[in-house]
């Protein structure tokens, strides 16, 4: 079953084991052109096509409606990631250039879900679902330095942890400042990727880790 419209171009109408579908693509338009605070659950309603009670089957309220794009978003953005790391291969280093490219392009991509998981202020908590969905899309990034790391000498290992928080950080503030495909993008003179790139390389060197010669 799915969305249809009538013969006469009518308004469109809604099966109803879809209806929760219509709300969640209904909210990514929304947040896409207004932002993830510019909208009401009653205007993500009539954009859905439904009345302003309908939504209430589904989601308690705009919140619940916004969390539930951000977990959608953190396991499209963990999938996303994990095929990039590609268990590390070819080698450790071009492995997490690769992550890091998908982080970047994630945010182009999907700006409304990249909005809804880190600007719409969701409290990743109050629903055990988006926090495991959150928390699984570090993993990558948190095993990605946990290889990083294990490049240095035994004695000389800086702590995963702290690597993959600065590593995220530098690829989220690059993705957010420069990378997004939405009116958030800044103009830079050099591709994101590059941008990336030098600061992880200059990161790591600081720690002792160095690329292979190519």
């Amino acid at each position: 079953m799915g969305w249809s419209k009538d013969g006469s171009g009518g308004k469109r109408g809604y099966h109803h084991g879809n209806l929760r579908e219509a709300l969640i693509e209904a909210a990514l338009s929304l947040i896409a052109e207004k932002g993830p605070s510019g909208f009401s659950f009653a205007d993500a309603a009539r954009s859905a096509g439904v009345s302003s009670a309908a939504p209430y089957r589904h989601f308690r309220d705009r919140e619940a409606l916004i969390a539930d794009v951000a977990r959608r978003g953190f396991e499209l953005f963990e999938q996303r990631l994990d095929k990039a790391w590609n268990d590390g291969r070819p080698d450790t280093f071009t492995a997490f250039e690769n992550t890091g490219r998908a982080y970047l392009q994630f945010a182009r991509e999907e700006p409304a879900h990249y909005s809804a998981m880190f600007e719409a202020g969701v409290d990743l908590d109050a629903d055990p679902e988006l926090r495991k969905a959150a928390d699984a899309a570090f993993a990558v990034i948190r095993k990605a330095a946990e290889a990083l790391c294990a490049l240095a000498p035994a004695g000389a290992r800086p702590p995963a942890m702290m690597v993959a928080l600065h590593l995220w950080s530098m690829a989220h503030g690059i993705a957010s400042l420069f990378g997004r495909g939405d009116a958030g993008r800044r103009k830079l003179p050099m591709a994101p990727e590059e941008l990336l790139e030098a600061a992880v390389l200059v990161y790591l060197q600081g720690l002792g880790l160095h690329a292979p010669k190519r």
